[in-house]
């Protein structure tokens, strides 16, 4: 079996947090833990982890991130809106200098022709700024690689937050 290849991101975000004393929360739907695997991974990750949740249920994401019951209902769960409620709870409830969510769906089922499998929408707050982006994956790569998928994007959309 190939192993994914991670191209190095996590490192990479992981020297950016050290050199420039960030604190780190990550907030998960989709990924399930594995970004916050992922930068855990690295020795010395006490330095910028700040917090980590994986919010997988509609309930998590209300109670522990303060996403609002109205949009999940209007929105679902994987939307802009939601991500973007993701992300700003987060960095609200922790105080962290930047926080990342994801919310997506990693298949093989739960899509439909409006949010198909591979639809991935990642929240990055820093500096009081936030933006959302949302990504459209191609779906037959199967769960686990799609996991990773959306990880490397998350990585790389929180990169680009910092450098810009």
């Amino acid at each position: 079996m190939k192993m994914f290849n991670f191209d190095g991101k996590h490192l990479q975000f992981a020297k950016i947090l050290t050199a420039r004393g960030l604190k780190l929360a990550i907030a998960e739907s989709c990924t399930g833990g594995l970004l916050s695997s992922r930068m855990t991974d690295i020795s010395g990750a006490s330095a910028y982890i700040s917090a980590n949740f994986v919010t997988y249920s509609n309930e998590s994401k209300v109670q522990i991130l303060g996403v609002s019951a109205q949009t999940l209902e209007k929105f679902g769960a994987v939307s802009e809106e939601c991500a973007r409620e993701m992300v700003q709870g987060l960095a609200q409830k922790t105080g962290c200098d930047i926080a990342i969510c994801t919310t997506g769906i990693a298949g093989p089922t739960g899509g439909s022709a409006q949010k198909p499998v591979g639809t991935l929408y990642v929240g990055v707050c820093c500096d009081s700024q936030t933006t959302v982006r949302k990504f459209n994956l191609p779906p037959k790569t199967g769960r686990e690689r799609m996991k990773k998928m959306f990880v490397k994007k998350a990585l790389e959309t929180a990169l680009e937050k910092l450098d810009g």
